[in-house]
């Protein structure tokens, strides 16, 4: 059966120039749909107007982990959820204009983590894997070799300039992606003081969540003559670095007997309420509903002992959780109050989390919240004023494999064009589309939507018979080829997409750190004015 093509771009039906040549292509091409679509779309960026290259304000948002497969099965599972087939649609930021890809690769490894990465975007400069804010002259893990070697990021600049900044993840906020924007630090993993060795302490080393809530002092005392007013905007997990670890400070959805981590007996979140006294802090969705975004002028979120929920599983969450979202809307309200502009980097942090854990699902379901949170900031914000980016850190080892046919379910199991059961490899078994290069391999959890709950399941090697198996279930975890406690990254180039002033600079194939310049470019970071 021929499968008609549907048209989801949103671009109206072209018309064919009568002119000699039109009159080449037979009737029957001209009007074909998928003819038709895509004369449309290039004469629609054949006729688009010039783009400015000077925004008011910058939005980044970053998928962890997103690489181009999970762009493209997110994409189809987006589209079948609503009934459609699924490969003819577009995720809100993939009809963006402007497209590149980005090479990834850190200084010191070919494939990379997400805090060289991060780095590299907010700073400009590539940088060694497993550090933050920081030159490759650094040796990770030695406190010694910090001073000097800071870098400053672009939320810092935007704060010296003036601007609202905020830092949105779905992650621990202290965890690499959204750390790099704010922390200096000579290992990603130095969240808070108990995560940290007795010498760097020592060395007057400050750990990641402490260096957040001194994030204006520290900043006026880098900077001579600085006059900041701080981060405006803070919402993401991680409550466990801020608080002492000590029972009495649990918040009301703690998970620990004891919450917090710290080693030090600080409260990180006194601390801010303190430095901030106008400010709002919240840690469940009925705190963050209460907040009058025309009226917050600071706004500190932390929903839970370590990363938020996964998308699929926030309906979970014992005192509630916003959504990517809603977080993302929220931030746009409150920082639009400042009418010289602002700068807000959004972290989906939870793709990463979920296919490390082999899970499929949740890894797309995270995008596809992803996509929406997007969206909210497109209809939020005005197109000749505001810059949107949306690119990744880096991708991962999932794959889209085999022959399936048309609008086979992207989660189900391989059927091949013309065929109407399961396609079997050599051994005679059944598989699916998606799978893993590498990691903890088959499991069928059920029902279970918190990808994480794999780890208790252990390593399942080789090939499993998934005749009688659903493979679309929420706690189906795809088979891997290669055994590993957990699935990694991958090294090969990602995308970013771009709209707004300054989208131009997103083409051709580019080092990761450009997208730091296009936002300098975009906001005019360096000069001040």
């Amino acid at each position: 059966m021929r499968i008609k093509h549907a048209i989801l771009s949103g671009v109206l039906p072209f018309t064919i120039a009568t002119h000699a040549a039109a009159a080449v292509v037979p009737a029957n091409q001209s009007s074909d749909p998928w003819y038709t679509d895509a004369a449309a779309t290039t004469s629609a960026k054949a006729n688009a107007a010039a783009t400015p290259e000077k925004a008011k304000n910058v939005i980044l948002f970053v998928g962890d982990g997103m690489g181009v497969t999970t762009l493209t099965a997110a994409r189809i599972l987006q589209g079948q959820q609503a009934g459609a087939l699924g490969e003819e649609g577009y995720l809100s930021f993939e009809t963006f204009p402007h497209t590149a890809l980005v090479k990834t690769y850190n200084v010191d490894a070919q494939t990379p983590d997400s805090a060289g990465t991060m780095t590299a975007m907010m700073s400009g400069v590539k940088s060694d894997a497993g550090v933050l804010g920081v030159t490759e002259d650094i040796e990770r893990g030695d406190c010694n070799t910090v001073s000097g070697n800071e870098l400053i990021t672009a939320i810092e600049l935007a704060e010296l300039k003036g601007l609202a900044t905020g830092i949105i993840s779905t992650a621990r906020i202290t965890h690499a992606t959204p750390a790099a924007a704010y922390a200096k630090a000579a290992d990603r993993n130095w969240e808070d003081d108990g995560d940290m060795p007795t010498a760097a302490k020592e060395a007057g080393c400050e750990d990641i969540a402490s260096q957040l809530v001194n994030f204006e002092t520290n900043l006026e005392a880098r900077i001579a003559d600085a006059d900041v007013d701080g981060l405006d905007v803070v919402m993401g997990g991680g409550r466990r670095s801020f608080l002492p670890k000590d029972a009495a400070f649990n918040s009301n959805d703690a998970v620990s007997s004891v919450e917090g981590d710290r080693t030090d007996s600080r409260d990180l979140t006194a601390e801010w309420k303190t430095r901030y006294p106008a400010g709002e802090y919240v840690i469940d969705k009925d705190g963050f509903d209460a907040i009058d975004a025309s009226s917050t002028s600071k706004l500190f979120g932390l929903f839970n002992e370590s990363h938020m929920q996964y998308e699929a599983d926030r309906g979970n969450d014992v005192a509630g959780e916003p959504s990517l979202t809603e977080m993302t809307a929220k931030a746009i309200d409150i920082l639009d109050n400042n009418n010289n502009g602002y700068l807000l980097v959004v972290e989906s942090g939870r793709i990463d989390h979920a296919h490390h854990a082999g899970s499929a699902y949740g890894a797309l379901s995270d995008t596809i919240e992803l996509s929406n949170a997007v969206q909210a900031a497109i209809d939020a914000t005005d197109p000749d004023e505001t810059l949107i980016m949306v690119t990744a850190d880096h991708s991962h080892v999932f794959t889209i494999a085999g022959y399936p046919k048309r609008g086979n379910p992207i989660l189900g199991k391989v059927v091949n064009v013309g065929e109407t059961l399961p396609t079997t490899a050599a051994d005679g078994m059944p598989y699916t589309t998606v799978g893993y290069t590498n990691g903890l391999g088959f499991h069928h959890l059920g029902t279970e939507t918190d990808a994480d709950a794999v780890y208790s399941q252990g390593n399942q090697a080789g090939r499993a018979d998934l005749s009688s198996i659903d493979t679309e279930a929420t706690g189906f975890h795809q088979e891997a080829t290669i055994p590993l406690g957990s699935e990694t990254h991958a090294g090969e180039d990602i995308s970013i997409h771009a709209q707004g002033p300054g989208s131009q600079f997103a083409r051709g194939v580019v080092e990761q750190n450009m997208v730091f310049h296009m936002i300098n470019q975009a906001l005019d970071l360096l000069t001040g004015e």
